[in-house]
């Protein structure tokens, strides 16, 4: 069971976002742009779904 939520949404220049909010209301990611087409910012929700599940980790300094 996934333990996070995408949240899709206009902000207050109507332009469309979306954040990843875990079930303790922390916001995990976020789209870092607004989006004037729901679209686009979907696309970027399937994008993250696509290509991060086995993303490595790498520390840096």
């Amino acid at each position: 069971m996934s333990k996070a939520t995408f949240e899709l949404y206009q902000d207050a220049r109507d332009e469309w976002r979306w954040r990843l909010v875990h079930d303790n209301g922390n916001i995990i990611a976020d789209s870092g742009e607004g989006y004037k087409r729901r679209k686009t910012a979907e696309n970027g929700i399937e994008s993250v779904r696509e290509t991060a599940p086995d993303s490595a980790v790498e520390e840096v300094a």
